[in-house]
C-alpha cells in the first residue's frame, strides 16, 4: 500500500505528516517555519515525522505541498516589489479599482494599446512608452501585465510580456493567463498579487524539493491549490497565486476526511489567520466572486472562505479609551515574545527587566525587531536602509531601533515587504503563562502580560492587576472575535434573509445579548444551529469556549493540528479550462483562443472546435501535474434571444474540466 508524506507550510508551524493509503495516518509531527530558510523547518517537519513513523524515505510514493504564505503575505501586505503595465484602460482606474492600495508605491504604467470586445484592436499598443519605463524600472522583482479585453485577444498582453522579459529577465504575469473571465481591473488585481508572491512560492517549492532530495525521498511532488484541487509544481510556480486560501482549502478536504462531517462550519485557526468555511453535503462550496484575501478580491477558483486576521500570533493591541480599557487582537501576526525569547534570551529578558523597573509603562514595552536574512533589498529608501542597518542581525528592543516617530513609517515598510519581524506579546504568549502550551520561554510570556497589564485604563486604574488576569483577558477577547468570525460567516450565509451587513449583524446588540441568553420581557437566544470543526494546533485550548458561547458542538478531532497537511494528500488533480465564443455579426461565430480570435461560419463548428481545444488543454495540464485515470467534463453556456420568430447567438462559455488521481511514484 501507498506510503504519503503531506506537508503545510504555515506562518509559525510546518506540519508533515505520514498516510497509508489514504485510509490510516501513520505519524504526524510538527517543526516551527523558518522564513529565513524555508527548507530548515520543512526538513524538521518530515525529519521528524519519518522518525516517529520508522518508514525508510524510499518508501514515500508521493508528496505532496499546502501552504498559507500566499494568504499570509497578502493579508500582510507583503512580498516582492513588482511594476504594473496596464494597456488600454484609464489612469483613474488604479484609484477605482483598488490597484494602486495594492501595489503600496510600487510602480505602474498605464499606456494606449487593449482590443475590443470582439477582438478587435482598439489602439496600437505603445511600445516605446513601454521600453522607456523598463530602462527606469529594472529593479523590480516581477511584472504583472493586464490589457483591455485581452481575454478576447491577448495579443498586446504576450507582445507587451515579450519584451519586459527581453529587457529585464524578470518573471511576467499575464492577466489572461490567470482567468479566461472579463472584468480588466479584477483581472490587473490578480496579475499584480500573482507577481508579487512569485519569488515566495518559488523559494517554497524549490525548498521543498530539495528538502526531499535531500533527505532519499525520490517521489513527485504536489501542491494544493485555493479550490482543495492539486497541481504540479512547476504550475503552481508559474501561477503562485492560485495557491492562495491552499492550506484552508486542505484543511477543509482535511476536515471531511478526519470528521466525515456533512454539514459544519470549519474553523481553522493558525498563527495569523482563522479561516472559515461552510461544508453542505460534504463539499465546501467555490466561491463564485473569485477568491478574497483581506481586502483583495481576485479572480481565482478557491473554496468560498472567509479569512481573519485572527490567530494565535496575532499582535495584542492595547485599548486605552474609556473608563474600562481592554484589548483587540490582529489583525497582523507577530512573533510571540515567548518563541523570541528562545533565539535571543539574553537580550529579551533584559530588555523586559528593564522595561518592568521603569516608573511609567513606555511605549515600546515588551516589543522587539529583528531582521530575516536571505531577501532582497530592492527600492528601499535611504531610511529604511539605515533602520536595516541598525537592526542588524540579531534582536532588537524596538525602542532601541527606533530614534524617532518618523522611523515608525520605516518600519512599517519594512515589515510590509517581509524584511524584517516584530515581536510582541500574543494569545500563544498567554497560552503559555495560563500553562496550556509549554513549548516555549513561559517567564518571557509572564513578563510580557505583567507589562501590557500595568498600562492604564481611561480611569487611571490598571488594566489588569496580575498576570494570570492579563492573560485570561487575552484569550477571553480571541473567544469572542473567533466568535464574531463565525457568526460574520453564518450570517454571510443567510444575507438574504436579513438587511444589514454580516459583520454588523454579528455585532448587532441583539444578536451579542441573544448570546447571553437575555431574560426580561424579552427572551432572545441566538446561536449557531450546526456544529463547527475546529482545526489547528491550538483549537483544543480555544474553541470549547467558542462552541459554549455559540450554544453549539464543538467537534474537536484527533489529528486537527495537522488536517492541513492530510488534505494535502487525500485531494485529486482537477484542472479547469474555459473559453468564449461570441458572435460580432449575423452569421459570424468568432473563437477566442489564446493565439486570437478565430471565426468560423457555423455555431455548431465553432463550440466544437472551442471545446476539442479546452479538452487537449485540460488533459495536458493534467497528465503535467501528474494525473493518471482522468476523466473530462465538459459544459456548455449558450446565450440567446429570440428576435423576429428565431433564435439569434449571443455568446457561449465552455468550461471543461479533467480530474484523475495523482500518480505515485512504484
Amino acid at each position: 500500500m501507498a506510503l504519503l508524506l503531506g506537508v503545510d507550510t504555515g506562518g509559525t508551524y510546518t506540519d508533515a505528516v505520514l498516510l497509508r493509503d489514504e485510509s490510516v495516518v501513520v505519524a504526524s509531527a510538527k517543526s516551527l517555519t523558518t522564513k529565513h530558510d524555508l527548507g530548515i523547518g520543512i526538513g524538521g517537519a518530515i525529519e521528524a515525522v519519518l522518525k516517529e513513523s520508522g518508514v525508510d524515505p524510499s518508501e514515500v510514493a508521493m508528496a505532496s505541498l499546502s501552504t498559507t504564505l500566499a494568504t499570509n503575505a497578502l493579508v500582510e501586505g507583503q512580498g516582492g516589489r513588482v511594476a504594473l503595465v496596464y494597456i488600454g484602460f484609464k489612469e483613474r482606474d488604479l484609484d477605482t479599482h483598488g490597484l494602486r492600495d495594492a501595489l503600496k508605491g510600487d510602480p505602474a504604467l498605464v499606456i494606449a494599446g487593449g482590443h475590443d470586445h470582439a477582438g478587435g484592436q482598439a489602439e496600437p499598443l505603445d511600445i516605446q512608452a513601454l521600453k522607456r519605463f523598463l530602462e527606469t524600472h529594472k529593479d523590480v522583482s516581477a511584472f504583472a501585465v493586464a490589457a483591455q479585453f485581452a481575454t478576447r485577444n491577448p495579443a498586446h498582453e504576450l507582445q507587451a510580456a515579450a519584451l519586459i522579459s527581453e529587457v529585464t529577465g524578470a518573471p511576467v504575469s499575464a492577466s489572461h493567463q490567470l482567468s479566461a473571465k472579463l472584468n480588466g481591473p479584477k483581472r490587473a488585481m490578480t496579475a499584480v498579487l500573482n507577481a508579487r508572491l512569485i519569488g515566495m512560492i518559488d523559494g517554497l517549492i524549490a525548498s521543498a524539493q530539495g528538502t526531499l532530495k535531500r533527505l532519499g525521498i525520490d517521489a513527485p511532488l504536489m501542491v494544493v491549490r485555493g479550490d482543495g484541487a492539486l497541481i504540479g509544481a512547476d504550475m503552481a510556480r508559474e501561477r503562485p497565486i492560485e495557491t492562495i486560501l491552499s492550506g484552508p482549502a486542505a484543511s477543509i478536504v482535511g476536515a471531511r476526511w478526519l470528521t466525515g462531517a456533512d454539514h459544519a462550519l470549519v474553523s481553522d485557526i493558525g498563527g495569523t489567520t482563522t479561516d472559515i468555511a461552510v461544508l453542505r453535503d460534504g463539499r465546501p462550496a467555490i466561491d463564485p466572486m473569485g477568491a478574497q484575501v483581506g481586502p483583495y478580491r481576485t479572480m481565482v477558483e478557491a473554496v468560498a472562505m472567509r479569512t481573519h486576521g485572527l490567530g494565535g500570533d496575532s499582535e495584542v493591541h492595547f485599548i486605552g479609551s474609556g473608563l474600562r480599557g481592554g484589548v483587540t487582537l490582529g489583525p497582523r501576526r507577530v512573533v510571540p515574545v515567548s518563541l523570541v525569547a528562545l533565539d535571543a534570551p539574553d537580550v529579551v529578558h533584559a530588555a523586559l527587566d528593564a522595561q518592568m523597573r521603569a516608573a511609567v509603562p513606555g511605549e515600546y514595552d515588551g516589543r522587539f525587531v529583528r531582521a530575516v536574512k536571505g531577501l532582497r533589498r530592492d527600492g528601499l529608501g535611504a531610511r529604511e536602509e539605515a533602520l536595516l542597518e541598525r537592526i542588524g542581525g540579531g534582536v532588537l528592543p524596538m525602542g532601541h531601533a527606533l530614534k524617532n516617530r518618523i522611523e515608525a513609517q520605516a518600519l512599517k515598510r519594512l515589515v510590509e515587504r517581509g524584511l524584517v519581524q516584530i515581536a510582541a506579546l500574543t494569545p500563544s504568549d498567554a497560552s503559555h503563562a495560563l500553562g496550556r502550551v509549554d513549548v516555549w520561554d513561559v517567564e518571557a510570556a509572564k513578563k510580557a502580560l505583567c507589562l501590557m497589564g500595568r498600562r492604564r485604563t481611561g480611569a487611571g486604574d490598571r488594566l489588569a492587576p496580575e498576570q494570570d488576569v492579563m492573560a485570561q483577558i487575552v484569550i477571553d477577547q480571541l473567544t469572542h472575535q473567533t466568535a464574531l468570525a463565525l457568526l460574520e460567516t453564518a450570517f454571510a450565509e443567510e444575507a438574504e434573509s436579513f438587511g444589514l451587513p454580516p459583520a454588523d449583524l454579528a455585532r448587532h446588540v441583539l444578536t451579542q445579548r441573544g448570546l447571553q441568553g437575555h431574560r426580561g420581557l424579552l427572551r432572545i437566544e441566538v446561536g449557531l444551529n450546526l456544529p463547527i470543526v475546529g482545526l489547528g494546533a491550538s483549537a483544543m485550548s480555544y474553541y470549547p469556549a467558542v462552541g459554549e458561547r455559540l450554544g453549539c458542538e464543538a467537534i474537536l478531532p484527533q489529528h486537527g493540528g495537522v488536517a492541513n497537511a492530510i488534505g494535502a494528500v487525500v485531494g485529486r488533480v482537477t484542472m479547469r479550462r474555459q473559453g468564449t465564443v461570441t458572435a460580432p455579426s449575423e452569421g459570424r461565430y468568432r473563437v477566442h483562443f489564446e493565439t486570437g480570435p478565430e471565426d468560423y461560419a457555423d455555431s455548431a463548428a465553432a463550440l466544437g472546435a472551442l471545446e476539442d481545444h479546452l479538452r487537449a488543454q485540460a488533459l495536458a495540464d493534467a497528465q503535467g501535474s501528474g494525473a493518471e485515470d482522468i476523466h473530462i467534463h465538459a459544459t456548455r453556456d449558450i446565450k440567446s434571444v429570440e428576435a423576429e420568430a428565431r433564435e439569434v447567438f449571443i455568446e457561449a462559455v465552455i468550461t471543461v474540466e479533467a480530474s484523475g488521481r495523482p500518480r505515485i511514484a512504484a
